[in-house]
């Protein structure tokens, strides 16, 4: 009879000990195959890992991965914590961490709970990555709870110390500098297609539409909320705010776009109402994700270099390293990315819009 299945026809799932039987070996040998150690001196030649694999893949055996959690310490497993999952930026890293965690043999998992500290309570991984968290008395203590316990993290912040966890820092205020800076040097009627959550922290500290007024304050342009469109987290929300802003009574030349999803909806919004991009209205995007090379025209966009590939690199090696590097903030510098929505050798184009 086989040994994974029971005498009325039903099954069970099969053991270890039927796979080692199956394969030729002692038990003590199959759980080696199957404890995720890696790297010389296994003990196990590769015969007979492959030969442990194929009695396992026969039996539908599948291994014990919280037993094994409990003997090694490994989840074999990397934690996303993504705020809004449609944006191209969410969906890079997402893709990025993804392959470099499975050229090391681990699993990626994308948190879909918003409260990431309860999710993070309740599913242990060898890191976690939180790519939006508060710098607030509240939101360091459930930090520290988390790496009290022993969980890894790296976290996306501009402003948080890496205490006992790794920080991505990546300013992106310089960056909107630079943004509105080349769209300034040919326009003067400038829209902003902005977050609603960077309107309503202006009040409190810079944001991505600070930049938008202080830039054009410094210009001489006086301040026309007409010229500004907000949008929620969605990308059809953008959509529809930019359509909203193009048009306007006054339609602007440019528009700077806080986040490079929302740069995409303005020339997707430019093509339905028929605008050319940049001829009838240039576009400018922030964040440098690997979508604004891929819509037609190019978006012209600002962010760091490399930063999806390095940052993956940085996840999955903090969760492979034993015993880890000591936490500490990485940072990454802004720079300005040409596209062809900008169209930037063009002659300037000072218009006031129709």
């Amino acid at each position: 009879m086989d040994s994974a299945s029971v005498p009325d026809g039903g099954h069970r799932r099969a053991t270890l000990r039927a796979v080692a039987d199956a394969a030729g070996v002692s038990t003590a040998t199959a759980s080696y195959v199957f404890s995720g150690r890696r790297g010389p001196g296994a003990g196990v030649s590769p015969g007979t890992a492959v030969r442990v694999r194929e009695a396992a893949e026969r039996l539908n055996y599948r291994p014990n991965s919280a037993a094994r959690a409990i003997r090694t310490g490994r989840t074999d497993t990397v934690q996303l914590s993504l705020y809004v999952l449609s944006d191209p930026w969410a969906l890079a890293v997402a893709e990025s961490v993804n392959e470099e965690a499975n050229r090391h043999g681990l699993t990626t998992l994308i948190l879909a709970d918003g409260d990431w500290h309860a999710a993070l309570n309740r599913v242990e991984s060898d890191v976690a990555y939180l790519d939006r968290v508060e710098d607030d008395a509240q939101t360091r203590d459930k930090l520290q709870s988390l790496v009290n316990r022993g969980q890894r993290l790296v976290v996306f912040s501009e402003t948080l110390a890496p205490d006992g966890f790794d920080v991505i820092r990546s300013d992106a205020l310089p960056g909107c500098e630079l943004a509105m800076d080349a769209l300034l040097a040919r326009h003067t009627v400038i829209g902003c297609l902005t977050a609603r959550s960077a309107v309503e922290g202006s009040a409190h500290h810079r944001t991505r539409y600070s930049v938008y007024r202080e830039r054009l304050e410094a210009a001489g342009i006086a301040h026309d909320p007409g010229l500004e469109a907000v949008y929620g987290g969605a990308q059809a929300s953008a959509f529809n705010a930019a359509v909203e802003l193009l048009s306007g009574p006054v339609r602007p030349t440019a528009i700077y776009a806080t986040t490079d999803f929302a740069g995409i909806a303005a020339i997707n919004a430019a093509h339905m109402l028929g605008l050319r991009v940049p001829h009838d209205v240039a576009v400018i995007g922030v964040g440098n994700t690997p979508d604004a090379h891929l819509v037609a025209p190019s978006l012209t966009t600002v962010g760091p270099t490399d930063f999806f590939r390095r940052q993956a690199e940085i996840i999955v090696g903090r969760a492979v390293q034993d015993p880890p590097e000591p936490p500490r903030v990485h940072e990454f510098r802004w720079s300005l990315f040409p596209g062809a929505s900008t169209d930037l050798e063009a002659p300037p184009n000072r218009g006031i819009g129709p």
